[in-house]
Parts: structure tokens; sequence; C-alpha cells
């Protein structure tokens, strides 16, 4: 009986350990790409979040002050010390290095959302950043596609439609294509890619928050997504682009993923990793998310909200903030505050109505509450017209579950990763 007690014992330990095993990312495993690189000219699309060792310190948790449990690390992260952008690594391993692709934010992650990264140099190590918002076409001009004969592309994403990194490495593979050149994605997890959720976008409403026919939560890597879009034919002209993926190890799409750095300004923690899916769409309304405080998409307001200022909704506390970035900037707003929601509150609610219906009802706006911009968010027409209409939250998502089953079974094909 002991014995068999003894082998359980250790089978459940070396499950324990199999499943903490640390995620690899892609830009890790050098013999997995170094001979494609070596001897040639290489550029990279990268960003602030172009990290090669984990962190000492994921980023925080707000709900628990920063202070994160050691189970919510990755094995290892104490004992790898500090982080190496994977331009240093690249660089150290011999690679040349001739150009670096900058998305949004810029390549340190200082610039603003929207605001126009201009061409620069890296001044560690002088090398050109090549801005990507150069000229209308938004596309690199025939001097800089010159400059390389293989694109890395090393960035953290964060699984979303209207988030736009992806954006960048869909129109740098489309110009690759045009000009032949190979493109390698150095695959990273996506920390919103256990479900996916949310309309198809209707492409009469591509615009530069949404550029290809996939749910406002695609579930996917970046690597996967690029598989899908050489796969599917949606560069232009349907051409294929010379690509290689290299995919993570230890990691499937149920994998608890804890971001080392923020991936942009305004999502400075996992809680609004998390919730962003739900509030970004606030962006396409007058209610302001808090730019330019301490709690950027942790809370919602508007000057004229309506509520009890106890108790604002059943979704938070109340909260008086005044934004002095975007909507409402100088303004004071009142509204609620989801910053002492758990993150597994926030996984759980995912993609939700529920706190855009909420802010609608309390101002009491009708169609004004919306933008323009709002269908370029949400993907189709019928939202808008549903919330008017008074329409439930479970009636409105009735409305997608059929498209979401289809996309779901149209990516399978491209999945490097357990789902």
């Amino acid at each position: 009986m002991k014995r068999v007690v003894s082998v359980l014992i250790i089978m459940l330990l070396a499950v324990g350990t199999a499943c903490a095993e640390r995620v690899v990312l892609g830009a890790e495993q050098t013999k997995a790409y170094l001979p494609l690189l070596k001897g040639k000219r290489v550029a990279l699309l990268s960003n602030h979040t172009g990290l090669i060792i984990q962190a000492k310190e994921p980023i925080p948790n707000p709900s628990l002050k920063g202070r994160e449990p050691k189970a919510m690390r990755q094995k290892g992260d104490e004992a790898k010390g500090d982080t190496i952008h994977t331009l240093d690594w690249l660089l150290g391993h011999g690679i040349q290095v001739t150009a670096i692709f900058s998305p949004e934010h810029g390549f340190r992650g200082t610039a603003r959302e929207g605001e126009k990264v201009a061409s620069s140099v890296d001044e560690k190590t002088g090398i050109p950043i090549l801005s990507l918002y150069d000229g209308d076409s938004k596309y690199p001009s025939k001097e800089s596609m010159g400059m390389f004969d293989v694109l890395v592309t090393d960035i953290q994403d964060v699984g979303l439609r209207f988030y736009t990194y992806y954006i960048t490495m869909f129109r740098l593979m489309d110009v690759c294509a045009q000009y032949g050149k190979q493109f390698v994605v150095f695959d990273r997890p996506n920390p919103n890619g256990w479900y996916v959720d949310g309309p198809i976008l209707d492409m009469k409403h591509k615009s530069g928050v949404g550029a290809l026919p996939i749910p406002v939560v695609h579930g996917m890597t970046l690597g996967e997504l690029a598989l899908m879009i050489n796969g599917e034919g949606w560069l232009k002209d349907a051409t294929k682009v010379d690509l290689k993926v290299i995919p993570c190890k230890n990691y499937t799409h149920q994998t608890l993923y804890r971001l080392p750095v923020a991936p942009s300004p305004n999502l400075r923690n996992m809680l609004a990793i998390y919730l962003y899916p739900a509030v970004c769409l606030f962006e396409a309304t007058p209610v302001s998310l808090g730019r330019g405080t301490d709690k950027p998409f942790l809370c919602y307001g508007h000057p004229n909200f309506n509520a009890p200022r106890t108790e604002a909704s059943v979704y938070g506390p109340a909260i008086t903030f005044t934004p002095n970035q975007s909507t409402q900037k100088g303004r004071v707003c009142d509204g609620v505050d989801l910053s002492g929601m758990s993150e597994e509150e926030a996984r759980k609610v995912g993609f939700s109505l529920r706190y855009l219906l909420d802010a609608y009802k309390h101002l009491n706006m009708d169609n004004y509450f919306f933008r323009p911009f709002f269908e370029l968010l949400v993907g189709q027409d019928y939202v808008r017209k549903m919330i008017n209409q008074g329409k439930s939250e479970e009636e409105i998502r009735a409305c997608w579950q059929e498209d979401v089953a289809k996309f779901k079974e149209q990516r399978r094909a491209y999945l490097l990763y357990e789902e």
C-alpha cells in the first residue's frame, strides 16, 4: 500500500512540475532560427515588449497592490534576472540587423495611441528605426525594403481585433510578399488566448482598428494569425509571403501567461488586459476610460453619469475622476471603478456588453451615445441598432454565436497550440 501511495505521489509531483514548466518564447529558441538569419540582412519589427528573458516581477495585479503570489509567476523567473531585448539578443549572436520597424507607441513604447511614430535611430545601437507611418500608404518605401533580406517580428500582442499590433504585422507581410522578402515570426503567448468571442468584422468597416474578418477576441497568437493570413489568402491579390513561425514551447491556449512588461501605456496591468475587450468599446462613445489618470481602462465615467454616488452600478463602486487625455479631458466625471475586481472575475467576464449597456442606461442619450467609430470597433451594424431597441445582452450575443463557431473551425488548421 505504501509503495502504491509513494508511486502516486511521485506521479503527481511529476505532473505538477510539467504543468509549471516555464513558457519558452519563440525568440529564445536560437537553434530554430539562427540558421535562417546568419549571413543575411535582418529587419526587426518590435517595440519595448520584445523581451527575451523573463522579468523577475510580472506586471502587477492592482487588487494585490503589486505583490504577486509566487504561484502566479512562471517557474524560473527569479533565477533568470534582468530582461534583454530581442534586438540586443540578435546582435549578440552575430546577426546583422540593418533596420527596425516600429508600430504604434514607438520602439521604446512612449508614444500615445494614434500618435504617428517618426523615423529615427535607436540610441543604443545606432540602427535606423523606420516608421510605418511615413507617407499616406502606410507601407515602407522601396528604399526601406532594400535595406534587408529577412524581416523578423517579435512583439507582444493581446489578442484583440482592435489592438493594432497585428495590423502592422499584416501590412509588413503584404509588402514583404510583394518584394520577395522572407518573413519570420518569433511567437509569444496571447494573454487573452483561452477564448474566442464577439462579432466578426464586416469588411465594409475595415479601418486602422480592424483589418481582418475575425472576431473581437480571436484567441490566436501572432504566429497563428500570420499563418491564417497567409493560408486564407488575405494578403493583396491573395499572394503568399515566405513565412516561418518559431512557436513557443510549454504553452497551450489555456496557459495563464502573465506579461513581464505592460504592452502599451494604458494597459498597465493584467486586470486592464483582461477588461480591455469589453471596455474598449467606450472609445466610440462620450464615456471616458480614465486616460490620463492612475486607472486607465480600469474605470469609466461621464460628467452626467446619472447614478447614485454611493453605488454607481452593480459592477463596481462609484468613482470621481478627471481625465487629462482624450474623451472628457479636463472635466470631472462620475462613474464606475473596476480596479478592485479580481483578475479571475475579469477573465470570467471576458468580452461583454455589460459595461456599455450600464453607461448607456445611466446617460439616457439614446443614439447620441454612439459615434460613427463604434461600428469600426464592434465590427457589425446590428449591435448599435439592437442596443437602441432595448435588446438584452443575451439577445445581442446570440447574433454572433454561429459566426464565432464557424471562425473557430476556420482557424483550426492554423493553430500551433492545444486549445
